[in-house]
C-alpha cells in the first residue's frame, strides 16, 4: 500500500535523493497548474522532508495523451535519468502530470521497478516493486486516462459546434479584434482591428498586384509598420496571412474551408481567388524567397524536346553570361543559346502587339465579368450548408418525450447525402478571377508605359499569366538574330499553353501559333 511521506525513512533506506517534474497542457499565462507552481510545491515537500533534489524537468504545453503532437523531451530525459540511478525518488504533483497514456505509466512503472525508484503524487509514496502499489498506480493511471478522453471528446464536440455556428476559432488573425463579455469570458465578436486591419487590406493588394513577398515585407518594415504581436514582417508571415480564407469571412474547420462565418471580411472572394492564382505560379523562386534577376528565367522553355512536352518536363532556360553578353540557353544540355536582351525584346514586344487587340483583351474581361455562375453557385452552397446547419440543430432539439427532432441515424443519412453536394458547390463557387497585375495592364491607355513601371517580379507573372514561350535551335551556329519560326508564344487559351500548371500532366499535341519575323 502507499506510504505517507512523513513515514517513509521508518520503512525504506534513506538518502531520498529526489528529482522533480512537472507539466501542463496549457501555456502557464493561461487558466490552469502552471508548471512552476508544481515545481514550488515539490521543492517545499522536499526542503521539509530533507530530500535532496538533484533534477527538475518540466514540459510545457505539452499534453500527455496518446493524442499528443508533440513528443515530452524532459519526460524522457528524466526516464533516463531513472534508469541511470540518479535519484531514489521522483515526485510530481498528481498522476496526470507523469501520463494520461496507459502506455506511458507503463514505461515509467517499469522504469522505476527495475531501478528500485519510488514514485510520489498527490501526498503518498508508493513502492513499485508492490503488487498493491502497482494496481493503485494503475488504477490512477486509468483514470487519467479516461479523464484525457472526455477533456478531448468535449473539445471536439464544442469545435464542431463553434465552427456550425460560424464563429471564429483559435488564434486571433492578424488584421482582427475581439470583444469578450467582461462577466462570462464568452466570445462576443470578432472585428476589424482599427490599425491593423488597413494594413492586412494593404497587404492582399499588393499581392493581387504581383509584387513579391519579399518586396511587400521590406516596404512594411521600412514603413515602421510591425505585425500584430509587434514583430518585423517575414515572408512565411505574409503567405500564412495570403492564404488563409477567414479573411474572406470563411470559417475554416479541420484545416478546410468550411462555412461562411459570423465576421467581416477583408477581402471579396475574387481577390482572394487573384491571389491564389498569383502565389500558385510562384514557383521556386517564390517559394525559397530567391528573387530573379531575369525576365524569362525558370519561366521560358527550351522547345528542342518535343519528346518531353507530352509531360510537361521540357527544361526551362536559364541565364548565364556568354563571353561578358547576357544570355540565356537550355538548363539541361546548353545545345540551345539566345542573346536574353534579344529575347527579352521579342517576347515584350510580342505581348504588347496580343494586349493592343480587343477581342484578346475582352477574353480576360470576360472572365472576370462571369460572375453569374459563381453566383449561383455561392446561393446554393449557403442553401446547401443552411440545410445541414438545420439538420444538426434538430438532432439536438427534443419534444416532452425526449424524442430528438431527427434522429442520429437520420443525421448521418443526411451528412452523407449533402457533403458531396457542399463540396461540389464549394468548388463551383470559387471565381476565375484575372489578377490586377494583369488587368491594369489591359485596361492602361499607355500599356507600354506600365509595363516599364511594373518591377520585374510583377512583368514576370503577367507573362506567366498570358503567354508560354519556347525557343527552339537556330538553323546554323553564331545566328546573331531571331530567325522566323525559332520562338514560340502559346498565348492563353491555345492548347500548348503551360500558365501556372505544374509538369507533369498529360497536354494535347495541337499546333501552336507563332510569331513572323524576327528581331
Amino acid at each position: 500500500m502507499p506510504i505517507d511521506p512523513e513515514y517513509l525513512h521508518a520503512v525504506q533506506r534513506g538518502p531520498f535523493t529526489a528529482c522533480l517534474y512537472g507539466r501542463a497542457s496549457r501555456d502557464p499565462k493561461k487558466k490552469g497548474r502552471s508548471v512552476t507552481a508544481q515545481l514550488k510545491e515539490g521543492r517545499e515537500l522536499c526542503a521539509r522532508l530533507g530530500w535532496p533534489v538533484v533534477e527538475e524537468f518540466k514540459d510545457v504545453g505539452i499534453s500527455a495523451s496518446r493524442h499528443a503532437r508533440v513528443a515530452r523531451d524532459e519526460f524522457e530525459a528524466m526516464l533516463d535519468g531513472i534508469r541511470a540511478g540518479r535519484y531514489r525518488i521522483v515526485v510530481a504533483f498528481e498522476a496526470s502530470r507523469y501520463y494520461r497514456d496507459l502506455e506511458a505509466y507503463v514505461r515509467l512503472r517499469s522504469a522505476c521497478h527495475d531501478a528500485g525508484v519510488l514514485l510520489y503524487y498527490k501526498g503518498q509514496v508508493y513502492d513499485l516493486s508492490k503488487s498493491a502499489d502497482r494496481k493503485a498506480t494503475a488504477q490512477d493511471a486509468v483514470q487519467a486516462e479516461s479523464e484525457a478522453e472526455d477533456i478531448r471528446d468535449r473539445n471536439l464536440r464544442t469545435a464542431r459546434q463553434t465552427a456550425e455556428a460560424g464563429k471564429p476559432w483559435g488564434q486571433t488573425p492578424d488584421g482582427y479584434k475581439r470583444r469578450y463579455d467582461p462577466d462570462s469570458g464568452e466570445l462576443i465578436e470578432q472585428y476589424e482591428h482599427p490599425v491593423q486591419g488597413p494594413l492586412v487590406r494593404r497587404i492582399w493588394e499588393e499581392a493581387e498586384s504581383g509584387k513579391s513577398l519579399r518586396s511587400i515585407a521590406r516596404e512594411l518594415n521600412e514603413g515602421g509598420h510591425a505585425t500584430q504581436k509587434g514583430k518585423p514582417w517575414q515572408v512565411w508571415h505574409l503567405r500564412t496571412i495570403l492564404t488563409n480564407p477567414q479573411y474572406m469571412g470563411r470559417r475554416k474547420f479541420q484545416g478546410q474551408d468550411f462555412k461562411q462565418g459570423t465576421w467581416p471580411a477583408l477581402v471579396s472572394p475574387e481577390q482572394y481567388e487573384a491571389v491564389q492564382t498569383i502565389l500558385s505560379m510562384e514557383g521556386r523562386a517564390w517559394a525559397t524567397d530567391l528573387t530573379p534577376v531575369h525576365l524569362l528565367s525558370g519561366i521560358a522553355l527550351c522547345g528542342a524536346h518535343p519528346e518531353l512536352e507530352a509531360a510537361n518536363s521540357e527544361p526551362v532556360l536559364r541565364g548565364y553570361v556568354n563571353r561578358g553578353y547576357p544570355s540565356l540557353r537550355c538548363s539541361e544540355q546548353a545545345h540551345v543559346t539566345v542573346s536574353e536582351p534579344r529575347l527579352n525584346a521579342y517576347v515584350e514586344e510580342g505581348l504588347m502587339a496580343y494586349l493592343e487587340r480587343e477581342d484578346n483583351k475582352d477574353v480576360f474581361r470576360k472572365i472576370n465579368e462571369g460572375g453569374g455562375d459563381t453566383d449561383a453557385a455561392r446561393a446554393r452552397l449557403a442553401s446547401l450548408e443552411r440545410q445541414l446547419e438545420e439538420a444538426h440543430e434538430a438532432s439536438v432539439t427534443f419534444d416532452r418525450d425526449g424524442t430528438p427532432g431527427l434522429s442520429i441515424a437520420g443525421l448521418s443519412a443526411v451528412e452523407r447525402r449533402l457533403t458531396p453536394l457542399i463540396a461540389a458547390a464549394k468548388a463551383a463557387a470559387r471565381p476565375r478571377v484575372v489578377p490586377a497585375v494583369l488587368m491594369d495592364l489591359i485596361e492602361a491607355d499607355e500599356p507600354e508605359e506600365l509595363w516599364e513601371d511594373y518591377d520585374l517580379q510583377q512583368q514576370r507573372a503577367v507573362i506567366r499569366l498570358v503567354v508560354t514561350v519556347r525557343l527552339h535551335a537556330a538553323s546554323h551556329k553564331g545566328a546573331r538574330t531571331i530567325e522566323p519560326g525559332r520562338v514560340t508564344m502559346s498565348w492563353y487559351g491555345q492548347p500548348r499553353f503551360m500558365g501556372d500548371r505544374p509538369r507533369g500532366r498529360v497536354l494535347p499535341e495541337l499546333p501552336e501559333q507563332r510569331l513572323p519575323g524576327g528581331l
